[in-house]
This record gives C-alpha cells, sequence and structure tokens, in this order.
C-alpha cells in the first residue's frame, strides 16, 4: 500500500507506513530546510544548530535524552544536508510515543545554553579540521566548490570556523525557528506503527503554532572550475564533475542509469577500462548527485599521481562513448541494479520512513515503488544517448585533484578533453 499524506492546521505533513508483522518502528521528523537556504554569514549554522539542539532540550540533559531513548531500547541520530535535516529515533515496538515526544523537543524547545554553544563550536571546529585532513572527503569539497562557486551550494554544510563563529544563542534560537517551521516538517514513522496512534501523536507534538519559515533559494547553476591542492600523499585524488539534471527532472532515471553503466559497479565501462585493462585505479566510481532543481554526473577515482592525466582522458573517453545508444543487455543490467538497490532500500523501516518524507518534500505525496520501478523499465538506450549529449553540451566541468603535484596536471586534460 502507498502510505497517505495528512496535513495538520498548522501544515505539518504526517506519513504513515506500518508494516505487519514488525518488533520495531521507525520515525524520522524532516525538515525540507538545509544548509542550500544558508546565507554566507550564515553558513554551517544549520549543522551547528542540529548538534546544538541535542546539548539539552524539553527538561532533558544531553544525557538525559540520549538514556531515555537507549532505556527503551531505541537509538536516536540527526543529519544535515543542503535541502534537508532530518531527525531519526529506531524504537521497538511501543517505542513511538517517547520517540515523537523527544524529537519535538529537540526541534521546538531546545535549551541553546551559552557554555553548551561554546563547546559545541569548539566540537564542529575539529569536525571541520578533521574533513581537512581527510583526503577523500576533502577532495569532495573542493569539487563541490568548483561545480557551484559563490553559490549555498558551494559552501561545505560545515561551515567555516569564521562564520560558525557569529551565532548566538539568540541568533541560532531565530534560525531553528524559521528552519524548522511547520510548513517544512515532515513527521513520518514505517514498521511497527498504528496510524491513528501517530496522527494522536503527531498533533500533540507538532500541531501547534510555528513562525514563518526560510523562503525558497535561488536556483542553483552550475558554474564549473578546478580546484587543486598539492599535498604530500600516496596517491591522487580526483573527482571530475559535469552538469546534469535534478531530481525533479524526467531524465531523473536516465541520470542514475547513466551513471551506473559509466561507474557503478564492477561490470561498468570505467572499472573495466581504467582498473580491469589499464590498471590506473584501484577505487573507481561513477555517481549522480542531485538537487531538487540541479545535479551532476560525478566521477572519483584515487591513483597514481603519473596517471592521473591518463585516469582524465579515459573517463572523457568513455563517457563520450555514451552518447551512442547502449546495447540492450548493458541497459538491461544497469535497470536490475538501479531497482536492486531501490527495492533492498526498503527492506530498513528507517529508510522507508526517510525515503517517504523526502518523496512528500519534493512531489507533495508518497510514490508506489512498483511505478517507480516501471519508470526505470521505461527508460531507453536512446534517451541515455541524448541526456550524455546534453550533458556534454556546455563543455562545462568541476575538477578538483588533491595530491602529489604531478597529478595537478591531469585537471587541463580533462577541461581539453571534453572541449576538443
Amino acid at each position: 500500500m502507498t502510505p497517505k499524506v495528512h496535513t495538520l492546521g498548522n501544515g505539518v505533513r504526517v506519513v504513515c507506513d506500518p508494516l505487519p508483522g514488525w518488533q520495531t518502528v521507525a520515525l524520522s521528523v524532516v525538515a525540507g530546510r538545509g544548509a542550500r537556504f544558508e546565507d554566507a554569514g550564515r553558513s554551517g549554522w544549520s549543522h551547528l544548530l542540529e548538534h546544538m539542539v541535542f546539548k539539552g532540550a524539553g527538561g532533558r540533559s544531553a544525557r538525559d535524552i540520549v538514556e531515555a531513548i537507549e532505556a527503551e531500547g531505541g537509538h536516536i541520530n540527526a543529519a544535515t544536508g543542503y535541502e534537508r535535516t532530518s531527525f531519526q529515533v529506531r524504537a521497538l515496538r511501543g517505542g513511538l510515543d517517547l520517540g515523537s515526544a523527544v524529537i519535538a523537543d529537540l526541534v521546538q524547545r531546545p535549551t541553546m545554553d551559552a557554555a553548551d554553544l561554546a563547546r559545541e563550536k569548539q566540537v564542529v571546529g575539529q569536525e571541520i579540521a578533521e574533513a581537512a585532513d581527510t583526503p577523500d572527503d576533502l577532495v569532495f569539497e573542493l569539487a563541490q566548490a568548483a561545480a557551484f562557486d559563490g553559490q549555498p551550494l558551494g559552501r561545505p554544510i560545515l561551515g567555516t570556523t569564521k562564520s560558525i563563529k557569529g551565532a548566538t544563542p539568540e541568533t541560532l534560537g531565530a534560525w531553528r525557528a524559521a528552519l524548522y517551521a511547520p510548513g517544512s516538517l515532515i513527521v513520518s514513522a514505517a514498521g511497527a506503527v498504528d496510524e491513528d496512534e501517530l496522527l494522536k501523536l503527531a498533533e500533540r507534538d507538532f500541531g501547534g503554532a510555528g513562525a514563518p519559515g526560510v523562503g525558497d533559494p535561488e536556483p542553483a547553476a552550475f558554474v564549473g572550475g578546478t580546484r587543486t591542492v598539492a599535498k604530500r600523499l600516496e596517491q591522487a585524488n580526483v573527482v571530475l564533475l559535469l552538469p546534469a539534471v535534478g531530481v525533479m527532472d524526467p531524465d531523473y532515471f536516465a541520470l542514475r542509469l547513466l551513471a551506473e553503466i559509466l561507474g557503478g559497479g564492477m561490470a561498468s565501462r570505467l572499472f573495466q577500462e581504467a582498473r580491469e585493462k589499464r590498471g590506473l585505479a584501484y577505487a573507481i566510481d561513477a555517481y549522480s548527485e542531485t538537487y531538487a532543481d540541479a545535479g551532476a554526473l560525478g566521477v572519483f577515482a584515487g591513483c597514481d599521481a603519473k596517471d592521473a592525466a591518463e585516469l582524465a582522458q579515459v573517463t572523457v573517453d568513455e563517457i563520450r562513448g555514451l552518447t551512442e545508444p547502449v546495447g540492450a543487455a548493458e541497459l538491461a543490467r544497469a535497470k536490475a541494479q538501479l531497482k536492486g538497490a531501490m527495492f533492498m532500500g526498503r527492506e530498513s523501516a528507517l529508510a522507508r520512513a526517510e525515503q517517504a518524507a523526502g518523496q512528500v518534500l519534493l512531489f507533495g505525496r508518497t510514490l508506489d515503488p512498483v511505478a517507480v520501478a516501471e519508470e526505470v523499465d521505461a527508460v531507453t538506450a536512446e534517451q541515455l544517448a541524448a541526456l550524455t549529449a546534453k550533458i556534454l553540451a556546455p563543455k562545462k566541468a568541476a575538477v578538483a585533484i588533491l595530491g602529489p603535484k604531478p597529478a595537478l596536471a591531469a585537471a587541463d586534460v580533462f577541461h581539453e578533453a571534453l572541449t576538443a
């Protein structure tokens, strides 16, 4: 059954996905707002806020919050992205009441103590430093900055030590009220959940009036460019991005299939050509990164510095090769892999709750997984070829390389091969 969507009087939407026979329940409260909605001065505030609400809320201390959930056999977590912030509880059957109450306190009644905020800025500062010291984190940040230069999508979700320094309990509290406003909230539960119970709890915990929310962000624009950092490492970390379509575009599933064929698995073109045939890289993957109105086709590889230029050329060649229709067997394999990942992902109650919340945020409804699989099956080889040509047409790319200096020249090779 496709879960129904209910809307409370203040605009909060509620989704229930009961799974008969399950002994656990997952609750996800998702705000359709994140780092993309920040201006430069508040960069990283959404992530900092997600940390801060766990320091104390609704009369519970930081320790009380986790102990209350764990005492009932549950787990609590949260995550901040560019376009959404999610609070999650997994619990045993019967744990929905407590989980809903705790998350409601986090979202609506955090303590925001000044001393806690000062300490948490230090913690987030260490998280920022850790990302800078981790090559396969930093290289993706560099690529993102090149792709969406000067825009919220081009800034790191963590922000910078300078940007988070300006947050005070008062200003962060005002940001919380706007970021987690009722109109952007989805309460989504899956597993051992009763719909009537969920609606009563949602009304009790999230049905109160709220402040106006944050407005929509400016449309994203893939501008492209190069970010290279010379560093003494054992291998070069390379990310190559091309402009693609957003999650709401009719070609969304074609993009997913394109990434699968290009570098989604061991049978993919890049894995076979770059690793198996040429031995250029141990790890090489292609992926799609999609937002509401924009997206990118990406390739990540770790390689010897001396092989980076050849790897860049091979990547362009393999992408260009997809302007010709792929064979029936190759397309069928990609479809099977994509559908397999989709259906296997639904075997987790939390994944189902999160997926439903994301669909409601984007489309205002949940999607029938069988109908989605049919959309995947409907993609043609000609559609993939046309999408590849569309991606290549602007001759724009974002290239990030982190590693030994000889590898950095691969950025120019990729750009030149792309525009040739």
